[in-house]
Parts: C-alpha cells; structure tokens; sequence
C-alpha cells in the first residue's frame, strides 16, 4: 500500500484509474515556506517535504510497505513560475498571458520506503501549448472556479483540457503525478 501525502484530489484519481493501492494522509507542509530559485528544484523541495512530514507521524507498524509519496507542481512560464492562483484577478491575468504559448509543468516527485529505507526522488518535466484564447473566453472559464484549484491555473483532465493545444511528455504528469515514473519506481525500485 501506497501512502500519498497530498489533498490533491487529480493524484487520488490517477492512482485510482492505475489501480494502485493507497490511502492519503495530507502533509500540512507550509509550501510558502519553501523557496528555490529552479522550478525543478522547487518542487524536488516541496515533494520532500510532503513525503518526510507524513513518514515522521508514522510508527513502525503504520508504514507503509510501499512508501509514502509526496509531490508537487507548479508551471513555469516565460521564467515566471505560477502555482495556485490566489483569485479570479490573477487567474485572468495569468490566462492572459499563458493565451496561445508554451509553459513547462514541473511535477516533483518524493518516493521514501518504508522504515527510513531508500529515497527516490524526482523531477518530470511536460511542456503544455496553450490555446490562443479572446478574454471572453478567459472569463467564463476562470468564472467555473476550476483555475483557482490546480498549479498553473489550469486543469488538463477538466475544463481547462479544451483551452490546451498540446503537450509534449508525460500525459499524467500535468494532472500531478507522472504514472510511469511511479510505475518504474515501485516495480523495479529505480
């Protein structure tokens, strides 16, 4: 069993859809404690940190026999890295910008083994083309609430999947895990 040390919702359900047993229990990791100047690094940090706060509240005989997995993305874009947006103001402002170019979703990914075992851990990179979008367009979809959820601002598996153009990696990796990452690690431990 997999213990998954996020509320994301998008990485409950792809575990789910890949039939990978797990159970959550949420870190409580201050993220704006956590600073990097590389989006990659960044989320490396951040995905530790979820994972080794949720393997620290655990006894000998809660651990979990696969490990606990932490991760944690934001996108980068034009070298300005988004995460959250805070409200509709700058999901808008955001959109306006992100409107028919590129951006980079970094996901990390923290894999620790059950009793202080090996560490694993990991960036997956997944470029994104955003649609060219009018700002009526912006509005409704930033009007849904669905942007004020997800790193980015937007949703692959939602709503925000039609505002995307192309992706050029891992499919998952957008929605907040990357499967076959996860895949390698827990059947050949690399």
């Amino acid at each position: 069993m997999l213990l998954l040390a996020s509320a994301s919702p998008a990485r409950r359900r792809l575990l789910e859809q890949a039939a990978i047993p797990h159970r959550v229990q949420v870190s409580g990791v201050d993220e704006e404690a956590i600073h990097h100047a590389d989006p990659a690094q960044l989320v490396q940090l951040l995905a530790r940190a979820k994972a080794q706060a949720v393997a620290d509240t655990l006894t000998q005989a809660e651990a979990p026999c696969a490990g606990v997995l932490g991760c944690d993305s934001v996108l980068e874009f034009d070298g300005t890295v988004f995460g959250k947006p805070q409200d509709a103001v700058e999901a808008t402002r955001r959109w306006q910008r992100m409107a028919g170019g590129w951006g980079a979703l970094h996901t990390g990914h923290c894999l620790l083994a059950p009793s202080g075992g090996a560490e694993r851990l990991a960036t997956v990179t997944t470029r994104v083309q955003f649609a060219a979008l009018s700002l009526e367009e912006i509005t409704a979809y930033v009007a849904t609430g669905e942007p004020l959820q997800c790193a980015g601002g937007f949703a692959l598996e939602g709503r925000g999947g039609a505002l995307v153009e192309r992706i050029e990696g891992c499919y998952s990796n957008v929605i907040g895990l990357s499967l076959p990452l996860l895949r390698r690690w827990l059947s050949h431990g690399s």
